[in-house]
């Protein structure tokens, strides 16, 4: 699927002149500038709206496509949800975009912000969490004295706004509920549950800001209050869409882990003892089943292993293992049916131990399941815990399936959504073929702005010395950038390998480039340090590839190590060429090569953020040149100038050797 025509619109007119120079938009933006690109997607977005139609629209870096969708949604859209990609872009439409366009465009639109419940503080675990004392670091008595001052001032109980206490410290999990340990109705706080009252205003407010794992987690366990907020939807608008099929994959599976039960043991335990202290003994019934959980992480193997159902020797300790925690499980289950009525703590524990036996036994093939909903069995594991997941071979039927019914329009929009302006990939995934697409290019001048640099002489990316020869290779343009660098790294391992050589190197050669690298601080602590050096190399995978935005002098290089290719292993990802080959198809091509693509993109996406940015992008992979599919790839980058000569990039990163130097750089890439 490529571009598609969008009619023009009854809206057309008004659209014009809101985006136009003397616009309402340009005084209350201060930077803002009319932009065709983002007038013309506006236009095709109130189309859709108006029409109830689905649009597909792909905006390249610097059309302003939040704007865009924005503009027509608070006019016509009725009530609308908007799902982003991120907590981060949520926080920022709520707080800064949508209050910035409703100013300046004077809509009488209310706004409401619906996060997850594990965002808001539970006023119920907060209080049990400081009765029990159960806290055994400094940390948390600190934290948890600054969550009992902010329950008390706080409108949102949402932990966004509580900075002092870090979003990944632990002891959020002891004072915010789940699925599993919410009270409902029957809590003694539910009339104050911040939960409770974000979905209450969600109800009454004009624009929702959601995010897509809420959004397909209410789909799935109809637990977010979203499901309350779609039959009354006229607009659905998905930004950062390329996500939607891993997110919309994640939610319609189900998993199950060894972590849970022992959860569940723990507040087991701890509710038996508190009401029903005389009863069983408690301590042995929760011992067998947290044996049990332990056993079968045991069994599994050493290391963080994944293996579909069919890798797993018929012959290993595995299956019996499993089959004793499902028995020890079963046996708590009874002890807790005895004991329900003493409690309503008990009877909740009761009900989730049946909800994670019932996910559990579900954990088999589906032999009755037609070939469109057939699902694939693997199992995954960490240090302590061992997760049983079973994944949709295609979310396209069950995606379609809740589109149907109430007409409305959907909006799917991201920077990178289509491969050489074709839609297929994507489209096929969610079971959108045939519907309106378009691409509108970036208003950047990538010609002049950047250079593609891929060296020569590296190895091929699964030599043994491949990623050395990278940070070789690397050196000498860091340093012609003045540090300034994003060192993007497709793996965990690679990211730790290159921060090690780099702090060596950089000593060595007495250069003083600040490093930052991925999981030593939080990715909003880690980058804000970045802008502020001015002259940092920051080294990371997956979680810098997107959704960063460094513009100006602080970012002028991003080094890539590999072509992001998803690991051959990955059980969901093996299963799915294997069906697409025998329907013809060739897996590499149809789906390894465009999802490798849309993430390169991404990638490369981080380079140029404004006008007046400048920078090279150096894919370090061979195979972008050694490869016939690497045409392709780099065809789907923007349009910068091309070269394999490293003095080319010296001289772009100093213009006084470039004066006087008319020639281009080299484009035999």
């Amino acid at each position: 699927m490529t571009d598609s025509a969008i009619p023009a619109g009854k809206y057309d007119a008004d659209l014009d002149r809101l985006f136009g120079a003397g616009g309402p938009l340009a005084p209350a933006v201060g930077t803002f500038k009319p932009r065709q690109a983002q007038t013309e997607m506006a236009k095709a977005v109130a189309h859709a709206i108006d029409n109830q139609q689905v649009l597909m629209a792909e905006a390249g870096t610097g059309t302003g496509k939040t704007f865009a969708y924005l503009v027509p949604a608070l006019l016509w859209g009725g009530k609308t949800i908007v799902s982003t990609g991120t907590k981060n872009l949520q926080d920022q439409l709520f707080m800064r975009d949508i209050p910035t366009i409703r100013a300046a465009l004077r809509a009488p639109v209310s706004v409401a912000l619906l996060k997850g419940r594990s965002n808001y503080v539970c006023h119920f675990h907060l209080e049990r969490t400081l009765q029990n004392g159960r806290l055994t670091s400094r940390d948390d008595v600190g934290h948890l004295r600054e969550i009992s001052r902010f329950i008390k001032m706080t409108n949102s109980g949402d932990k966004a706004e509580l900075a002092k206490v870090p979003e990944t410290a632990t002891v959020w999990n002891l004072v915010t509920s789940t699925r599993d340990t919410c009270m409902g109705a029957e809590c003694q706080y539910y009339q104050d549950c911040f939960v409770m009252k974000a979905r209450r205003e969600a109800q009454q407010a004009d624009i929702v800001v959601v995010n897509h794992h809420l959004f397909f987690a209410d789909v799935a366990l109809k637990d977010t209050g979203v499901a309350e907020l779609l039959p009354s939807a006229n607009t659905i608008i998905f930004d950062e869409a390329h996500q939607l099929p891993d997110t919309a994959t994640l939610f319609f599976g189900q998993s199950v882990s060894t972590s849970q039960v022992l959860e569940l043991c723990r507040d087991v335990l701890a509710e038996g003892l508190a009401h029903a202290r005389g009863g069983p003994d408690w301590a042995k019934v929760v011992t067998v089943v947290e044996k049990a959980a332990r056993d079968l992480r045991l069994a599994f193997g050493e290391g963080n292993l994944r293996l579909s159902l069919p890798q797993i020797m018929p012959t290993s300790q595995f299956f019996p293992a499993l089959d004793k925690l499902k028995a020890e499980l079963a046996g708590m289950i009874t002890v807790l049916e005895e004991n329900a009525a003493r409690a309503e703590t008990i009877e909740a524990c009761r009900v989730r131990a049946h909800d994670l036996a019932a996910a559990i036994d579900g954990w088999k093939p589906d032999a009755k399941a037609p070939a469109a909903e057939q699902a694939v069995l693997w199992a995954e594991a960490f240090a302590s815990s061992l997760q049983l997941h079973k994944t949709p071979l295609s979310i396209a039927p069950i995606f379609s399936n809740q589109r149907e019914g109430t007409p409305r329009s959907w909006i799917f929009t991201s920077a990178t959504l289509a491969v050489k302006n074709d839609f297929k990939h994507f489209s096929d995934q969610l079971g959108l073929t045939g519907e309106p697409a378009k691409t509108w290019p970036s208003p950047f001048d990538y010609v002049n702005q950047g250079l593609l640099y891929v060296p020569t002489g590296l190895p091929e990316p699964q030599a043994a010395v491949y990623t050395d020869a990278v940070v070789d290779a690397a050196l000498p343009v860091i340093k012609a950038a003045g540090g300034r660098t994003f060192f993007l790294c497709t793996t965990i391992r690679a990211v730790n390998k290159v921060a090690e050589r780099l702090r060596v190197e950089f000593a060595e050669r007495g250069w003083d480039f600040p490093l930052f690298v991925q999981g030593e601080r939080g990715r909003t602590e880690l980058l804000d340090s970045f802008r502020t050096a001015g002259n940092a190399v920051l080294v990371g995978s997956q979680s810098f590839w997107e959704g960063v935005d460094v513009r100006g002098d602080a970012l002028s290089l991003v080094i890539i190590d590999k072509l992001p290719f998803a690991p051959p292993d990955d059980p969901v990802l093996a299963a799915r060429i294997e069906v697409m080959e025998k329907q013809g198809l060739n897996g590499f091509m149809h789906h390894q090569l465009p999802e490798a693509i849309i993430t390169l993109k991404q990638g490369a996406g981080r380079l140029i953020r404004d006008v007046d940015d400048r920078g090279v992008l150096m894919i370090c992979d061979p195979r972008l040149i050694t490869k016939p599919y690497g045409r392709r790839i780099w065809q789907s980058l923007p349009s910068f100038k091309r070269t394999r000569v490293q003095e080319d990039v010296l001289r772009f990163f100093d213009p006084a050797a470039a004066e006087g130097d008319d020639s281009d750089a080299g484009t035999d890439a």
